[in-house]
């Protein structure tokens, strides 16, 4: 009986341990889990901007992220991010693979030239646009 009972408080604890574990995980990452944009203290904040928080019946607010693939013009309605246009550097060779219009919690373009890709991701923070990810790969010879 003594063991029965040494047992289940094991099997007990090491539930408890388990669960634990998975809440604190969850809570870590959930957001990048849920696709929520970025958790924790990945995109720097300006502390100094107004707290307000703005009303879905807001302006909309754009802005966009530029480099040496083209432009990504990126609206913002509240939390909700619309991708405006997708604007490739043709004359440097690159090209829209694909662009999300929203919207979305947050909004996708994918730039490719052949041998390089690059993948934005933009969210709305306190209504405005900010880049959450650059993903730059290097594509294959097939």
């Amino acid at each position: 009986m003594r063991r029965r009972f040494l047992l289940v408080g094991l099997w007990v604890a090491t539930t408890a341990v388990a669960v634990v574990v998975g809440v604190l995980a969850v809570s870590t990452v959930g957001a990048t889990i849920r696709d929520r944009g970025p958790v924790g203290d990945e995109v720097v904040q300006d502390l100094s901007a107004p707290t307000a928080v703005p009303s879905p019946q807001g302006p909309a607010i754009g802005d966009e992220v530029s480099g040496e693939w083209g432009t990504f013009a990126v609206e913002c309605r509240d939390t909700y991010a619309y991708g405006v246009a997708a604007r490739p550097d043709s004359e440097a060779g690159w090209r829209v693979v694909s662009w999300e219009k929203g919207p979305d919690d947050d909004v996708d373009a994918i730039f490719s030239d052949g041998r390089n890709s690059v993948d934005l991701e933009v969210f709305c923070n306190r209504g405005r646009p900010a880049l959450a990810e650059i993903e730059r790969n290097t594509l294959g010879d097939d």
